[in-house]
């Protein structure tokens, strides 16, 4: 699968999802999962769609396997803080909530200043 092919699966899997049928995006997902096993957006996809069915297994799966691949995304740690909070594991998503902060500030502080910040940020 292409690269412009595994977007715009994700993208109609989005569409399906966002249209009220989640069983179709997550089968659309589990074809980009299966085709690119390293893409995250699709595994990122795979947990929210099941963090919202309250699927809470399948989703901190899929939100372990997208934060394996990209350790510093704010939103899949945010993801994961929340799908521990949704588990009862209040200590756990407290840690990756601080860990979802983190990770905001250090995206925010190396941004550079709009250039009409006048210097501050």
């Amino acid at each position: 699968m292409s690269p412009d092919e595994l977007q715009a699966l994700i993208e109609e899997a989005t569409f399906d999802y966002v249209s009220g049928d989640p069983e179709a995006a997550l089968e659309k997902l589990q074809r980009a999962t299966d085709a690119a096993p390293d893409s995250f957006e699709a595994w990122h996809a795979v947990a929210e769609i099941n963090l919202a069915l309250r699927r809470l297994d399948e989703a901190l799966k899929a939100g372990e396997r997208a934060h394996a691949l990209r350790k510093a995304d704010p939103l899949v740690i945010a993801t994961l803080s929340r799908t521990w909070m949704e588990r009862g594991d209040k200590a756990r998503a407290e840690q990756y909530g601080a860990m979802a902060r983190v990770q905001g500030w250090k995206e925010e502080l190396s941004s550079p200043p709009p250039p009409d910040a006048g210097g501050l940020r």
